[in-house]
């Protein structure tokens, strides 16, 4: 479908990358959606908006996974890149780029953003203490180390930052820890370590807080962690390691904190370069472009203050806006492999259509960091009520009398009835624009049950066949209406749809310009789910 542009803005958008030693489950799909959702709406509101990602490859899990499997890493994120990109496309995930950050682009961005904070005096050095596997010879990575939270005292907290309550801190902090690798209690052991001064930062970091889009309740966090005596930041990691080497040190790696985010400009880099787009213009700090973030509200101390900092050090451009959200439940439990609700987004995608996953995932998200809880007895029920008894019901039930008349539609069409769902356009705008999905979503479905009264009231199976057409023309333009407001959220269904109707361009602007003169014959767009 074409989908003209106004230029009205430029948005550059990311979503968390994916980590490459796994295949994708259905919390990524869910941060992916929203995402997707919201690029899909800018650019069908006629902006330039255009959607980045890419695989995290580096750090010890990718090292292990691969060894494991008898592979190199190089090998492992080169099959799981292809599995990534596979399944998000079963879910209409529509990026601009999907890249990795095993790349040049990435590795040259790294250097040049650690180079240009070293030249600005945030880099130093300190002899750390560290945790130590004796049995697996090896200093443990964060997420190798198992324990209980310092500041809350959750069990069972994995790396530097708790999942409970959110924050991060050293991980030797971390109560009664054991390394997962060899179920062993590790010993502390010295290293020379490279660290950036992130308390330099502390004024643009205050600054950033106060001018970026936030989330009020992330805001409050951030600036309560800001006051929490920040500390200088650890960004080397030892050998063994797979990943990029710091320029100028021996046996040193970038952690992977590091590169990972960097990896948003070098996705972008990669394909600005085959697009006559300059990326050092991008990221200069007067650019006219937006940039967004979508994230868990588990990395969001990563995002808020180290990603600025990071940027603000080589004077890049920071983000205008952050967008946190919660995490995915199943059935009300947390996602767990033992407990059946570790669901895997392609298994998933096998036995119902990815399609109807969006629609549920619209219809209960907002723009605040609030869980969201995949149930399945009432996604069936919303799915057969809302796309197939609502939505759908407009158009398998109107096609019948105007195939009648040969496909073609009356003119003599009631404007009064189209004009309520055109006077909803600028919310609808507003909604999608601050991601209140499940709002948007109630007002569309309660349009639709709108135009499902009118038929029933005007009975057009007991009319002749003029006045019957009549009727069912207004019923499918006001589909046409609809099946643009849905758009964002469902494309594929909605773009067989746009088939039925003849549609070629969509834009928001268009619902009150547009007439539908002719249809095609109407095939079913979605069955009626069973219990899964």
């Amino acid at each position: 479908m074409d989908i003209p542009t106004k230029n009205t803005r430029k948005i550059l958008v990311t979503q968390a990358l994916p980590y490459a030693n796994a295949p994708l489950h259905l919390g990524h799909i869910l941060e992916a959606v929203q995402t997707d959702i919201w690029t899909r709406f800018q650019n069908m509101n006629g902006n330039q908006c255009y959607f980045f990602c890419a695989d995290d490859t580096h750090g010890t899990p990718v090292m292990l996974k691969a060894k494991e499997k008898g592979i190199t890493p190089e090998e492992l994120i080169k099959d799981v890149l292809n599995d990534h990109k596979e399944t998000y496309d079963l879910y209409g995930i529509k990026f601009t780029n999907f890249y990795t950050t095993h790349s040049e682009e990435n590795k040259k961005y790294s250097e040049k953003i650690y180079l240009e904070a070293k030249k600005n005096n945030l880099i130093s050095k300190e002899i750390v203490e560290q945790l130590y596997d004796e049995n697996e010879q090896m200093f443990l990575s964060d997420r190798f180390i198992k324990g209980s939270c310092p500041k809350c005292g959750a069990p069972d907290q994995h790396g530097d930052n708790c999942s409970v309550c959110g924050a991060s801190y050293d991980v030797l902090e971390i109560k009664d820890p054991i390394s997962i690798l060899s179920n062993s209690e590790p010993i502390k052991k010295d290293s020379e370590h490279i660290f950036f001064d992130l308390p330099k930062k502390i004024d643009t970091l205050r600054e950033f807080l106060n001018k970026s889009n936030l989330q009020t309740p992330i805001k409050n966090k951030l600036k309560e962690w800001l006051s929490d005596d920040l500390k200088k930041w650890d960004i080397s990691r030892d050998e063994p390691y797979f990943g990029f080497k710091i320029p100028d040190e021996i046996n040193k790696y970038f952690y992977v904190w590091v590169d990972a985010p960097i990896g948003y400009i070098a996705s972008m880099d990669n394909w600005f370069k085959n697009n006559n787009i300059d990326t050092k213009e991008v990221w200069s700090p007067n650019s006219n472009y937006e940039i967004f973030h979508f994230i868990g509200k588990d990395i969001a101390y990563f995002h808020g203050l180290f990603w600025p900092a990071l940027l603000s050090s080589a004077n890049f451009k920071l983000p205008n806006g952050i967008f946190v959200h919660g995490f995915l439940t199943v059935n009300g439990e947390k996602m767990s492999k033992s407990k059946g609700t570790g669901i895997l987004a392609k298994e998933f995608a096998n036995i119902i259509n990815p399609e109807t996953l969006r629609y549920y995932f619209a219809a209960k998200l907002n723009n605040k960091v609030e869980d969201i809880d995949l149930n399945f007895e009432d996604y069936v029920q919303r799915i057969n009520s809302d796309l197939v008894g609502k939505y759908l019901n407009i158009a398998s039930r109107s096609a019948s009398f105007i195939k009648k008349n040969k496909n073609v539609l009356s003119t003599n069409i009631n404007k009064n009835i189209l004009n309520n769902l055109i006077l909803k356009k600028d919310e609808i705008i507003s909604l999608y624009e601050t991601r209140e999905y499940s709002k948007l979503v109630r007002i569309i479905m309660d349009l639709a049950d709108d135009i499902n009264k009118y038929i029933n009231e005007q009975t057009p199976w007991k009319k002749d066949i003029n006045e019957a057409v009549d009727i069912t023309s207004t019923a499918i333009n006001a589909f046409y209406i609809i099946t643009t407001y849905l758009h964002p959220i469902i494309p594929n269904i909605t773009n067989e749809a746009f088939k039925f109707l003849n549609i070629k361009k969509i834009s928001i602007d268009d619902v009150d310009k547009t007439e539908i003169n002719k249809i095609n014959n109407y095939k079913p767009l979605l069955n009626r789910l069973d219990k899964i």
